[in-house]
C-alpha cells in the first residue's frame, strides 16, 4: 500500500497542517496515483490558480514486483515553472522534468513541489507499506 499525504504551502501559511489531503492505494501492479491540478485526472489536486503545477504534475506508479515509482510528468511548456525534489531521510535528491525515480521499498519521504516564481510549494508526504 502507498499512502500519501498533500499540503499546498504559502509563505503566508509556512507551517500550517490543515487542509491537507490524503490519498492511497494498494501496491499492485498497473496502480497509479496523481498529484495536479486537474480534479478528474488527479486523486490529489491542488488550487486551480497555482499554475506552477501542471494539471497532471507527479504520477506514483505501482511497478510489476510492488515497488514504487514517482514520475515528474511533462506539461504543455518545455521548460517547467517548478522544480521537484525528493526527499528520503537526509537524502534530497532533485528530479528531472520528465524523469522518473525508484521509491524506497517499505519507506517514507517527501516529493516538493517548489514554485520558481513565489515562496509556495506542494509538499506530497509518502509511505510505502510494505
Amino acid at each position: 500500500m502507498l499512502e500519501l499525504t498533500m499540503a499546498a504551502v504559502s509563505a503566508a501559511e509556512a507551517g500550517a497542517t490543515a487542509g491537507m489531503l490524503m490519498a492511497d492505494a494498494p501496491s499492485e501492479p498497473g496502480t497509479v496515483l496523481r498529484v495536479g491540478r486537474d480534479t478528474s485526472l488527479c486523486r490529489l489536486a491542488t488550487p486551480d490558480d497555482w499554475l506552477f503545477v501542471s494539471r497532471v504534475h507527479l504520477e506514483f506508479q505501482c511497478a510489476q514486483d510492488g515497488s514504487w515509482q514517482l514520475t515528474w510528468l511533462r506539461g504543455s511548456l518545455p521548460e517547467p515553472s517548478s522544480e521537484v525534489r525528493l526527499t528520503v531521510g537526509e537524502y534530497a535528491q532533485p528530479v528531472a522534468y520528465g524523469g522518473t525515480v525508484p521509491l524506497p521499498r517499505g519507506g517514507s519521504g517527501e516529493v516538493v513541489i517548489q514554485d520558481r516564481t513565489a515562496p509556495r510549494s506542494v509538499n506530497v508526504g509518502f509511505y510505502h507499506e510494505v
